[in-house]
């Protein structure tokens, strides 16, 4: 006899490729996305966005912008590298589904992205 699970949540990660360097660098601009995406995406926000500029560490991290807003389902982060025209992304929410193609979508226009990876992950499975 097998006990039945239902999902405690899912987690998006997006790998961003060929994305315009001049919105990945915009602090602005990515602060009042974060500031917009929760409520495009019927979720609830619950601390205001932290965006933080991040100087270069090594060659393989030139540097960029990092962000995180907290929702009430979870949060939503990035960190951009602009001089590499790449971006991470996650959104992880507590929630059992998740649009995925809404959210790829505003993420794609959001950060100017010319091609992504997408990869999502069912959480709490057991």
């Amino acid at each position: 006899m097998s006990e039945q699970t239902e999902t405690f949540g899912v987690h998006l990660m997006v790998d961003g490729y060929d994305a315009d360097p001049g919105r990945l660098a915009d602090l602005a601009a990515l602060e009042k996305m974060l500031h917009d995406i929760p409520a495009q995406l019927k979720m609830h926000a619950i601390s205001e966005p932290l965006v933080v500029e991040v100087g270069p560490l090594n060659p393989r991290d030139p540097g960029g912008i990092s962000g995180v807003v907290l929702i009430a389902e979870s949060h939503i982060g990035f960190h951009t590298f602009p001089a590499r025209g790449f971006v991470t992304i996650d959104v992880y929410t507590c929630q059992p589904d998740l649009d995925c193609d809404r959210v790829t979508a505003l993420l794609k226009d959001g950060f100017k992205i010319g091609n992504m990876d997408v990869h999502l992950v069912r959480r709490g499975t057991r």
